[in-house]
């Protein structure tokens, strides 16, 4: 089905365009078209796509949804069978652009064979220009992250340095996400490391502020320790006016913007102002700030004699990897002043254009700052209209150029050979890392007298307040690598107050309860054939019963499996690591016993990082060098992060729960309007059924519910309110008494004053 985006008024594009009919009518073919229409038996050959050839019911629809496509601008997605975008792209003429995937006269790489093979149908929606269909394009793709598209690895995830440019004395933070609220945002970087030794390093050189106090000229605080120890120039205490500091700032934007030189200029002018005036203190604070400057500027090579800004990027494939390396050099004044590379997953039989094409389509997206020209290595697809795209970005025209010769292609030399030497590196940390884990894995087979590899490890923690909001994890880790798609959380429901022993009973023998409730689902819908589709666990030594559940407790099913699409617990691990020693390990072993199944499992205790075994009375101890112990302490640490983080949010919620909250049917807009109107929980059982029921979105009926749990809550309130007539009484009653404090923190969590705060 097609869809089409509103006309830009003022576009040429629109303009000549002005005469076609809208999508979906008819139009006359040129003969080209015509031409195209007569080779349409051509389409979908068995040796392209020979999945569509076994499917006619598939292959005809195809063909209907071909037939029926405009030869407008626009963006076309590619779905799957599930209804999944798999692909999404721009074309000037959606119907050339999109049959050219299913003819046999195209030589498609092995990526887009592979995409048109899962090709169920196809959606498009129709723009007024190529340059529109770009920015659709862009957005669509961050979206829907289609498999077969170009995608930088984890760029949902790249940080930005931000200047908070909006507040009278702005200060440096770290973001994931860039906003337009009046900051400066510097990125994206493709790590968290990159940007905090950036900050680092602009704090030797400017000592802004790191406090997130809500500061103005007017603020007369303390100073901390920051500005005693000549870190900070006290703009909470007034030490600093707003102007002083403002240049500071700017002078920190320079330096992000690679203006070193711009910078030393200026510094040097205010050291000989400041030595005039016999300043000298503030003379040689000056001087050693230049000084550490000139370092920074000495490490910048000159590449370019035009002393102009650009961006230069170039990238490396390794097929082995099945990764691309894009890396890119930042050139401002002539002098590179940085650099930074981006990972590509999924490249092998993908052209170096094509990278490139998505590599500037993503980044540039999200990039704070657009050069007036970038030099490429490959050259991208419709440059053109990547051109006008980026020049709307950048407010000025910018120039994409594929250099042949002279010291741009020097240039370029070195920038993609800094991308071949960074994707080596990756390799041979990744190469070492797969040793490592190969080798861990072996040696707890080897010390754990384990029958097979344990490939996959689940990891079990308690994390409770005193009790309170008591949660429990499970981790995976399958071939030593996480899968935070298969983490779960489990809130405790049988045990009452700190007992960490009973909760990991009860969590160990849900999971496998769990487990199998779902094998047994599997395997009567035909899904789970034997160990091989799911694999049984086994015993933890030679001689020891076969893992699975005892005989005489097999689960009843409930109904309420037949609607679940995706087993969650039915795979059963090779080992179990519970966090804790001998106490958590025999709660486990009580857990499993109750589900009915053995499984390998053991308990790894923090302090002496000493592993318990069900057979053995004296914990084991391997080398603080193991890879083995690296394997479970890696597990053990991230089942304690997940239960932690859960714990923590659950905390949180509850130190903000309103009275409100337990009343069926008081949702966030009616618990809003309720605090708005009565400020208090006591104010609402001193007023009247009527008065409730009179507030925005409330019924008759929700306000006796309301009126009789605030008279339990408040019995004296509620009697005295039952006596007077309807109306008498409101929140501004003489005489009623104030708002006790968890109401108005109720109140202020509800983003209303409270009467205490009017």
């Amino acid at each position: 089905m097609g869809k089409r985006v509103p006309r830009d008024p003022e576009s040429r594009e629109q303009r000549e365009r002005a005469e076609q009919p809208p999508c979906g009518q008819e139009e006359a073919l040129s003969p080209q078209q015509a031409v195209d229409d007569e080779e349409f038996s051509e389409e979908f050959p068995a040796e392209l796509v020979p999945e569509l050839a076994r499917d006619p019911g598939r292959l005809q629809a195809l063909r209907e949804e071909l037939s029926r496509l405009p030869t407008r601008p626009g963006v076309y997605l590619m779905k799957n069978a599930a209804g999944e975008v798999i692909y999404v792209g721009k074309a000037m003429s959606l119907r050339n652009r999109v049959r050219s995937y299913f003819q046999s006269s195209r030589a498609h790489p092995p990526r887009t064979r592979r995409m048109v093979a899962h090709i169920a149908s196809i959606d498009y929606i129709v723009t007024d220009s190529e340059v529109e269909a770009l920015i659709l394009e862009s957005n669509l793709i961050k979206e829907y992250s289609p498999r077969f598209n170009v995608r930088l690895k984890d760029d949902k995830h790249y940080p930005y340095l931000r200047v908070s440019l909006e507040e009278p004395f702005p200060r440096l933070s770290i973001v994931r996400r860039a906003k337009p609220d009046g900051a400066r945002y510097f990125g994206p970087f493709p790590h968290a490391g990159a940007v905090r030794e950036t900050i680092t390093l602009l704090r030797k050189y400017f000592p802004v502020r790191t406090c997130r106090l809500p500061i103005d000229e007017n603020t007369r605080l303390r100073p901390c320790l920051e500005y005693h120890i000549h870190r900070c120039p006290g703009p909470c205490a007034g030490l600093i006016d707003r102007q002083s500091y403002g240049e500071m700032i700017r002078q920190v934007v320079l330096f992000l913007e690679g203006r070193q030189d711009q910078i030393i200029a200026e510094l040097r002018r205010e050291m000989e102002q400041a030595a005039a005036d016999l300043q000298f203190e503030r003379a040689a604070v000056l001087r050693d700030r230049i000084q550490a400057l000139q370092q920074v500027v000495e490490k910048q090579k000159i590449v370019t004699h035009d002393l102009a800004d650009r961006d230069a990027v170039a990238l490396a494939v390794d097929t082995g990897l099945d990764l691309a390396c894009v890396q890119v050099f930042f050139v401002r004044g002539g002098k590179i002043v940085g650099r930074e590379h981006f990972l590509v997953e999924e490249a092998n039989g993908t052209p170096p254009e094509e990278i490139m094409s998505g590599f500037v389509q993503q980044y540039y997206r999200d990039a704070t700052f657009v050069p007036p020209q970038i030099l490429l290595q490959y050259p991208v697809e419709s440059p053109a209209v990547v051109e006008e795209w980026l020049a709307r970005r950048r407010g000025g025209a910018v120039h994409l150029h594929v250099p042949q010769r002279g010291e741009k292609a020097d240039l370029m030399a070195m920038v993609a050979e800094n991308a071949r030497l960074t994707l080596k590196e990756i390799a041979a940390q990744r190469d070492l890392e797969a040793q490592r884990i190969r080798e861990g894995l072996a040696e707890l087979q080897r010390e754990l007298g384990l029958e097979r590899l344990p490939v996959r490890i689940e990891a079990f923690d308690i994390s409770n307040t005193q009790g309170a909001e008591s949660v429990a994890s499970m981790v995976v880790l399958e071939g030593g690598h996480p899968q935070p798609a298969e983490y779960r959380r489990f809130r405790i429901k049988t045990v009452e107050g700190p007992n960490d022993f009973a909760s990991m009973q009860e969590v160990v023998r849900r999971r496998f309860q769990h487990g199998l409730e779902e094998r047994a689902l599997l395997q009567e819908q035909g899904r789970l054939a034997g160990p091989d589709d799911t694999p049984a666990p086994q015993g933890p030594r030679e001689g020891a019963a076969e893992s699975g559940p005892e005989p005489g407790l097999a689960p009843q099913l409930p109904e309420a499996w037949a609607s679940r699409r995706r087993p969650r617990f039915a795979r059963f691990p090779d080992l179990v690591l519970i966090d804790g020693g001998r106490g958590q390990l025999n709660a486990a072993l009580a857990g499993m016993a109750e589900a009915g199944v053995r499984v390998p499992v053991l308990g790894l205790a923090k302090q002496f990082e000493e592993i318990y075994l069900p057979d053995r009375p004296q914990p084991l101890r391997l080398s603080p060098h193991s890879p083995a112990l690296y394997l479970l302490q890696q597990v053990r640490d991230e089942a304690h992060r997940f239960a932690i983080t859960y714990h923590r949010r659950l905390r949180g919620k509850r130190a903000v729960k309103s009275f409100l909250d337990d009343v069926p049917g008081i949702g966030p807009k009616r618990k809003k309007e309720l605090l708005r109107r009565f400020g208090s929980v006591r104010r609402m059982a001193q007023a009247s059924i009527e008065e409730l029921a009179a507030v925005p979105g409330m019924s008759r009926k929700l306000a006796e519910a309301l009126w009789e749990r605030c008279v339990k809550e408040y019995p004296a309130e509620g009697g005295a309110a039952s006596a007077r007539r309807p109306g008498a009484a409101g929140p501004e009653a003489a005489g009623a008494p104030p708002p006790d404090a968890a109401t108005a923190a109720e109140a202020s969590a509800a983003g209303v004053p409270s009467d205490s705060t009017r």
